[in-house]
């Protein structure tokens, strides 16, 4: 699909709440939740999209958010649909509810933004990547912190050379959550230690993990242990049991033969340092630099990108195929906690 430049995008928004079921398919949810906000709040912004619609399940929750962004309410998917036929639909549910109205939009042929997670369940993302190839379908998912500016800054250095052969990366990210899944961090959020380590690094080969549930909280804090292809390896601290309020509580080091590049807190500070240099070259955002500094704001740099690629007729940039990786790494790690050994990527790949 290539759409006009002057035309504008109709985009639709499915997200917030737990899960119901009529005889048309998936109902939804409490009209947009946390995150959902965000997405409503850069559709109705853009002079190019028409916002044309928000799907819940809650019918005063939902009017009263599409009344704040000025759109349709609907508490039905496949209404939405036929009604409004957007160009594109953002998915944007809670992180063990995804797969039904996934496969639902995709099997209704409708362009698609999702968040992550992909989901929790290997199959199920199988299922889903299938689905959309079988119909060359627009299937992006939103790992948005590649587009904070120090992350940006590290892909481009290791790109260029700078950092030599790359030995060893380390992510370490840990915050508060709570779920009945088990394996919630690793899934939900850790999803983004896959994503990123092997955007700035390549492939992951294989993985060891360590994890513990002394909090009673589910085994949501661990330690992976990765191998790369390409020989160097990696760590990964994660945890639910810590606190996004501390300082530093993401950092990201990813070192080579020629030097080494550190990520704080995704979007606050940037450092390249030459091995054997006593003098390192700092990014930080400047004082009316308010764009770079907000972590929400590497939302909106995805969604321009998102948005070109559809009106092109090209792939997405983040395709939901990387969704699917942090699912099969995640896969991994918990069969390694299972299994009390390294496990290979291409076991879980053969299912084995």
């Amino acid at each position: 699909m290539s759409i006009s430049a002057n035309d504008k995008l109709k985009i639709a928004l499915v997200g917030g709440g737990a899960a119901t079921f009529s005889p048309k398919g998936v109902t939804w949810f409490d009209g947009a939740g946390h995150w959902g906000v965000q997405h409503a709040r850069i559709l109705s912004e853009r002079a190019d999209v028409d916002f044309c619609a928000i799907v819940g399940r809650h019918a005063e929750k939902t009017k009263a958010r599409a009344v704040q962004f000025h759109v349709q309410a609907y508490l039905d998917v496949q209404e939405m649909l036929e009604r409004a036929q957007p160009d594109l639909v953002c998915v944007c549910l809670p992180n063990q509810d995804h797969y039904d109205v996934t496969l639902q939009l995709i099997q209704a042929g409708v362009p698609l933004f999702v968040e992550k997670p992909l989901v929790f369940d290997l199959a199920q993302a199988k299922r889903l990547i299938s689905e959309a190839a079988a119909r060359n379908l627009f299937f992006g998912i939103n790992f948005n912190h590649r587009y904070a500016r120090p992350v940006a800054l590290a892909h481009d250095a290791i790109q260029q050379g700078k950092l030599g052969q790359l030995v060893f990366a380390t992510w370490r990210f840990g915050g508060e959550g709570a779920s009945d899944h088990p394996h919630a961090n690793l899934f939900e959020t850790q999803c983004h230690g896959f994503d990123m380590l092997e955007h700035l690094c390549g492939p992951v080969a294989s993985v060891m993990a360590e994890m513990t549930d002394v909090t009673g909280n589910g085994f949501n804090t661990m330690a992976l242990s990765l191998k790369f292809e390409n020989g160097a390896i990696g760590s990964m601290v994660g945890s639910y049991d810590s606190s996004y309020a501390y300082h530093d509580t993401h950092r990201v080091e990813v070192n080579g033969t020629d030097g080494r590049v550190v990520i704080v807190d995704t979007v606050k500070e940037y450092a390249y340092q030459r091995a054997g240099s006593e003098i390192a070259e700092i990014w930080q955002a400047g004082y009316f630099n308010d764009v770079d500094r907000e972590f929400h704001k590497t939302f909106d740099r995805h969604m321009d990108e998102v948005i070109c690629a559809l009106r092109e007729g090209r792939q997405p940039p983040i395709h939901a195929k990387a969704g699917y990786r942090a699912v099969l790494l995640a896969s991994a790690a918990a069969r390694s906690f299972e299994l009390g050994r390294r496990v290979h990527v291409a076991e879980i790949v053969d299912g084995k």
